[in-house]
């Protein structure tokens, strides 16, 4: 076994290469219209063993060994525990920051027209994924014995019905969209979209267990937190931007001072503790906990400080954990294949028709309701999460799992340029994406990304 002394040495080796190879992908994303989180979640697997392990396979296992032989038992790396941890950090650091910029206000003015896109944007989903997991169990080498049709059914419909809230926030603060209508609409179907997908996962797992406790548990932790938080939290957390105030009261430029921001981090570790505890996962907490942050000069200089080193340290990692679990090479069968891109279709037309069709339904011109049906199937962070705990739950097999992280990956990265697309077709109209909707010729909604 590796010393403390040891783990933490190769941990900064394998840091600074990821952060190395992410700015690179960078170079080369930023030409092709996406945005940073997409090259980071590249970079995870461009180092996992589907690449940088088939191009040197000796080199990538020295570099991020994901086991460890002690006599004749084999237990996983204490490297890849500590990754996975850094990983987990960096993700629950940045939903909360997502939060504290979350427009409530204009969710409440358009909450209807929410509503129904998301209703709309799983329920479509779930039905075709549905039906393609029914079919897929018992036909080839996707789901493991455990799990009857009924279940497998279940199982794709959470997968294709999810949105990854927290790529999906990043695609919106990068795109310069975190406080428009067409931002906070997106991010409220996400989070409606996800907390779906994960209810159903807990049903199929409590099911294969003959346990539903996990389940109702689910159901009723989630919504108890959501309301809790709403209702009492936030009245018990208006005090602190009086406090951060008084602290700074009188400093040169914006300081953060340290009981506020540590009552904060206090708040949100015991949220994303809460939730994952229930089932619902860590993320919504840590999510919730910065909806209900008051608002003022102390949030925002809690955002100033943190955001750069969660986003461009702690998240990358996260996509590297996943990246080790993911092996391309299991799609090199001929069924394989038309099970892929039966499920690719599946996915992308379910989601961005379904999404497009409602927003367009409840008033939305054509483009932004385009822009809406395009975001929505940027599934990558949420989706990855599901599929290992479909994997290490026994629900799934490699092969499912490896068709559903590349339906994931090009999902994902068609995402931001079909948006983009809309994009430009409004501001060459004259148009932009603003608070209430298209209005007169502004500034575009997009900004420069660095």
């Amino acid at each position: 076994m590796p010393s403390f002394l040891e783990l933490t040495v190769h941990f900064f080796l394998e840091m600074a290469i990821i952060l190395a190879v992410y700015r690179l992908v960078w170079l080369v994303f930023k030409r092709l219209g996406q945005v940073q989180v997409v090259a980071i979640m590249a970079a995870g697997f461009l180092l996992g063993p589907s690449v940088f392990g088939a191009v040197w396979p000796g080199g990538q296992r020295w570099l991020f060994p994901t086991t460890v032989a002690i006599g004749d038992h084999t237990i996983p790396h204490p490297s890849l525990t500590v990754m996975y941890v850094l990983g987990q950090l960096g993700l629950v650091l940045y939903m909360f920051l997502v939060g504290t910029s979350f427009r409530t206000k204009i969710l409440t003015e358009h909450f209807r027209v929410a509503g129904i896109t998301a209703s709309a944007g799983v329920v479509v989903p779930m039905i075709l994924g549905g039906a393609t997991g029914f079919l897929l169990v018992g036909h080839g080498d996707y789901f493991t014995g455990k799990v009857h049709a009924w279940q497998g059914g279940l199982f794709l419909a959470a997968a294709v019905a999810i949105t990854s809230f927290p790529m999906l926030a990043w695609i919106i603060h990068d795109s310069g969209l975190h406080n428009t209508r067409l931002g906070t609409m997106a991010l409220a179907a996400a989070a409606s979209d996800d907390a779906v997908s994960w209810l159903l996962l807990a049903t199929v797992v409590a099911s294969t267990k003959s346990n539903m406790n996990g389940a109702v548990l689910a159901l009723a932790g989630g919504v108890g937190f959501v309301v809790f938080m709403l209702v009492v939290g936030a009245r018990l957390l208006r005090g602190l931007d009086r406090w951060g105030e008084r602290e700074m009261r009188g400093e040169s430029g914006v300081a953060l001072p340290v009981g506020p921001f540590m009552v904060m981090l206090l708040v949100l570790l015991v949220s994303a503790w809460f939730t994952d505890w229930v089932g619902v996962y860590s993320v919504f907490g840590a999510f919730i906990a910065g909806v209900v942050m008051p608002r003022g000069r102390l949030l925002e200089a809690v955002r100033e400080r943190t955001e750069p080193i969660v986003s461009h340290l702690l998240l990358p990692a996260f996509f590297v954990f996943t990246g080790l679990n993911t092996k391309l090479s299991l799609l090199f069968h001929p069924a394989a294949l038309v099970v892929a891109a039966i499920v690719l279709v599946v996915s992308f037309a379910g989601k961005f028709g379904a999404v497009t069709l409602a927003a367009r339904s409840q008033g939305m011109s054509w483009r932004e309701a385009g822009s809406m049906g395009s975001l929505a199937n940027a599934r990558g962070l949420m989706e990855l999460v599901l599929l290992n705990v479909g994997l290490t739950e026994g629900l799934i097999t490699g092969s499912l799992y490896t068709i559903l992280a590349l339906m994931t990956i090009v999902t994902t990265f068609v995402a931001t340029p079909i948006y983009r697309m809309f994009e430009r077709s409004a501001w060459k109209n004259g148009l932009v994406f603003g608070a209430n909707g298209e209005t007169a010729k502004a500034e575009p909604a997009s900004v420069p990304v660095t």
